[in-house]
């Protein structure tokens, strides 16, 4: 009997890699776009956050469907959107955390975990003009108030399932950063990667600048997405203030598909 329950999971966990192969190589055709459902979560369950998500609407993430599209553009590619976000409703439970510290066994089990419980809490359809539609990635925007949590954990993504946790200020001023990071964190999904030194969050050169070719090399005038901020020295770094501020670089569009090769650019 258990031989049979571990056949069947083994078989279970191989459609579900197929699937996955199948459809990260169709979404990276870029034939159609990608819809994106956005879950607002009160992550501090704070009354600062509960307002800040009710005042939330769709255009209020319009800058950031405009951004990939002209992006895109720059690549050559010709789809009308890209990605399409749409605001979905809130959701009222809190998603497993990634571990901390973290290992290779704690991060597989949170992963799948974090799979699971967005499986369970996300609504499976998103509604576009008269039609339903499936969303392809889900990201969870978690807000906190920014008075009791000055400094927030880094945002993850997985490209596995298509999924993110995107922690944000409850705040207005900060929308245009929380757009930023948000919009990094979705390209995550797409198997885009980080182009900056963890140890101390400097861009990596050359492919977390947003002009590795400019002379003098400082300051840089924009980010690389990717890249996270702007080097102002080979020490120092800003963060953008918004995406205006930032770009998509070579690498990171052959990554997620809009370029087939960095030769090819």
């Amino acid at each position: 009997m258990w031989k049979k329950i571990r056949v069947l999971i083994l078989l279970l966990i191989l459609a579900t890699v197929i699937q996955n192969q199948w459809l990260d190589k169709n979404d990276k055709k870029w034939e159609k776009s990608l819809y994106v459902a956005l879950y607002p979560i009160n992550a501090d369950n704070s009354a600062v956050a509960d307002r800040t998500i009710q005042a939330l609407n769709q255009e209020d993430f319009l800058a950031s469907r405009d951004y990939l599209e002209k992006q895109a553009t720059n690549y050559g590619l010709t789809l009308y959107h890209p990605f399409e976000l749409r605001l979905a409703q809130a959701v009222s439970t809190l998603p497993p955390l990634p571990p901390k510290p973290s290992s290779i066994i704690n991060t597989i089990s949170w992963s799948l975990q974090f799979r699971w419980w967005a499986w369970r809490n996300s609504p499976s359809l998103l509604k576009t003009g008269e039609k339903m539609v499936k969303p392809g990635i889900k990201l969870y925007l978690l807000y906190y108030d920014p008075k009791t949590h000055p400094i927030l954990s880094h945002s993850t993504a997985l490209n596995k399932g298509r999924i993110g946790l995107v922690n944000l200020f409850a705040s207005h001023d900060d929308h245009a950063t929380n757009l930023v990071i948000m919009t990094h964190e979705l390209l995550h999904t797409m198997d885009a990667t980080d182009k900056y030194n963890l140890a101390d969050n400097m861009p990596a050169f050359p492919d977390g600048y947003a002009e590795p070719e400019k002379l003098p090399l400082f300051p840089q005038l924009t980010a690389e997405l990717m890249g996270g901020r702007i080097p102002i020295s080979a020490s120092k770094a800003e963060i953008p203030k918004n995406l205006g501020y930032t770009m998509i670089g070579v690498k990171t569009a052959t990554e997620i598909g809009w370029l087939k090769s960095a030769s090819a650019h």
